[in-house]
């Protein structure tokens, strides 16, 4: 018995113990910051962070960069990311000194109804299928970004995506990890087998050469045609007689009117640097209501990990949360109050319910004054200061399952994120965007270029973004050591989709948090628990400006790579 309990303990230190000792930086850091002075890409497979590089040296702005890494994501990382999803960026403009919103989401099929859900009985739009499936508004994003940033030709931009798709390329680790996990659950849809499977039984196994002919001739037919060919060309007569077949909504006329919109982003400034995000239909603004909140705490004396710093984190998320179940939503069906929202009054309205040795059991929303009414992240840099952070998704890994032909993409299926219930923001409509998940992160410091990045995610994404801006600047850390950092979670919060919430509901803390802060916050009445593989995927490059130099990060959690020249 004493041997098999030395055992045990032995193999739960083994598992605590690091790969390596570094000489430089902190104990958790994975590596250094990549540092490199004419251009950067950063994204989660290291073969499109090459890509992202070749388009540079070809004379290639940060957009065209972006446009070639999202469209060779969407082949190598299909679990993620597509021609079939949306998209949203944030553009930092060096001749301008200006940032610029891209909202490339699309809007739910206009000849489906609420009442139609009501009549099939439903509470909450499905996963899966032709019902939860939204206009895919990531090409219509690439030319909108392209026509305003765009230096090279769109045919040279989309050029190694289609070669690849041609060619092949060895599939990575964790992307074939939940490749092969979606390919049971999709593979009853017409068309995902024949796509994305090597045997028709099976997604790739890691190092397995993968091919996507079909994906190849479909980004041909684009960068010939344009954006139209998608949108008012063959490509949407396919979607639109698939969905027929399928019995979905989406149609013809539903590409056809489908456009982008270009948004001011908006921002909080936190202790000297503004934190920006895209204003809803996603849920960017979470990030910063919760920094506005965490302002007023003086971190300089609340170690990083400690049972402090995790407790004031968790409710001010709480707090943020009731707000984003309750306001957030597509801004021409419900007036958000966003200069409340991120107000400081209103953060100090909200910080006074928070007490600093209880975890709250009951909240909700605030009371504005109402005048009216798992995903990919990119981010790249050029010679001449441009930066750009995309984010693009098809929601639910892979998307609703509906493959379209022979095009070699799944449609996704965003249109869950509806809400059923009648009278709420987010309350389906025809027409309408869902609330949206994924959110482009920006931070600026004196009207300079300070960090452009991301961390994917569902709805850990403002979670996660919040925590990369406090350890940079609260706790010291540079751009790889605040991805590398242990990070926090929390579940039980009500959603815009309708379900109510739980409260004070679970912290999950990944491994790297002393068991000291563990007990302390089970103290103050916090369920503490594990997460497997919920806390998201981060990429950043940070600008010195005085050394004119990029720094890039990527997440060691992930397949990706940081690299410059």
């Amino acid at each position: 018995m004493r041997l098999l309990t030395a055992c045990l303990v032995l193999g739960f230190t083994a598992l605590s113990v690091r790969a390596g000792d570094r000489v430089t930086g902190r104990a958790f850091a994975t590596r250094s910051e990549v540092a490199a002075q004419h251009g950067m890409a950063c994204t989660s497979q290291a073969l499109v962070t090459q890509i992202a590089l070749d388009v540079l040296k070809q004379g290639g702005s940060a957009v065209d960069a972006a446009i070639a890494a999202d469209a060779a994501l969407g082949l190598m990382e299909p679990t993620g990311s597509g021609m079939g999803g949306d998209l949203y960026a944030i553009v930092w403009d060096a001749k301008t000194k200006k940032l610029h919103g891209l909202n490339a989401s699309g809007r739910s099929p206009k000849s489906l109804t609420l009442d139609h859900f009501k009549k099939l009985g439903l509470k909450h739009i499905p996963p899966h299928g032709p019902l939860p499936v939204s206009v895919p508004g990531c090409v219509d994003g690439w030319f909108e970004l392209h026509r305003k940033f765009g230096k090279l030709p769109m045919a040279q931009v989309l050029a190694p995506a289609i070669r690849y798709a041609k060619e092949g390329f060895p599939v990575s680790e964790l992307i074939a990890y939940y490749w092969d996990r979606s390919v049971p659950v999709l593979g009853k849809f017409p068309g995902f087998l024949e796509t994305y499977t090597v045997d028709g039984k099976r997604g790739p196994k890691s190092g397995e050469v993968f091919r996507n002919p079909r994906l190849a001739k479909t980004l041909e037919t684009v960068a010939k045609e344009g954006r139209d060919a998608f949108y008012k060309g063959d490509i949407a007569r396919k979607i639109d007689a698939y969905m027929k077949t399928q019995g979905g909504f989406l149609s013809y006329e539903d590409l056809a009117a489908h456009h982008s919109d270009w948004v001011e982003p908006v921002s909080v400034n936190y202790r000297g640097y503004d934190v920006w995000e895209l204003p809803p239909n996603g849920q960017g603004i979470a990030a910063l209501q919760m920094l506005n909140i965490l302002e007023g705490y003086d971190f300089s004396k609340i170690p990083f990990g400690s049972p402090q710093h995790v407790h004031l984190f968790t409710e001010a998320k709480k707090l943020t949360f009731e707000d984003r179940a309750k306001f957030y939503a597509d801004a021409p069906f419900m007036k958000v109050p966003l200069s409340w929202l991120l107000s400081k009054d209103y953060a100090t309205q909200r910080r006074a319910l928070i007490d600093e040795n209880r975890a709250a059991r009951r909240l909700e929303a605030g009371h504005p004054p109402l005048k009216e009414g798992d995903t990919i992240y990119l981010t790249t840099a050029d010679g001449e200061g441009n930066m750009v952070s995309l984010i693009q998704s098809n929601y639910r890994g892979m998307g609703s399952g509906m493959t379209p032909g022979d095009l070699g993409f799944c449609l996704q299926d965003r249109g869950e994120l509806f809400n059923l219930e009648e009278g709420n923001a987010n309350t389906y409509a025809p027409g309408k965007r869902p609330f949206h998940t994924i959110i482009p992160g920006f931070i600026t410091k004196d009207g300079q270029p300070f960090l452009s990045y991301g961390v994917m995610g569902g709805e850990f994404q403002p979670i996660g973004h919040a925590q990369i801006v406090m350890n940079m600047i609260d706790f010291g850390m540079n751009a790889q050591e605040a991805g590398d950092a242990p990070r926090m979670s929390h579940d039980g919060s009500p959603e815009p989709t309708g379900e109510k919430g739980k409260l004070p509901g679970t912290i999950q803390l990944e491994s790297g948090f002393p068991y000291e802060t563990v007990r302390e916050l089970m103290n103050r009445g916090h369920g503490v628990g594990w997460l497997f593989g919920g806390y998201g995927g981060y990429q950043a490059i940070r600008w010195d400006p005085k050394q004119k130099v990029y720094f890039g990060a990527s997440e060691s959690r992930k397949d990706g790579q940081a690299a410059g020249f």
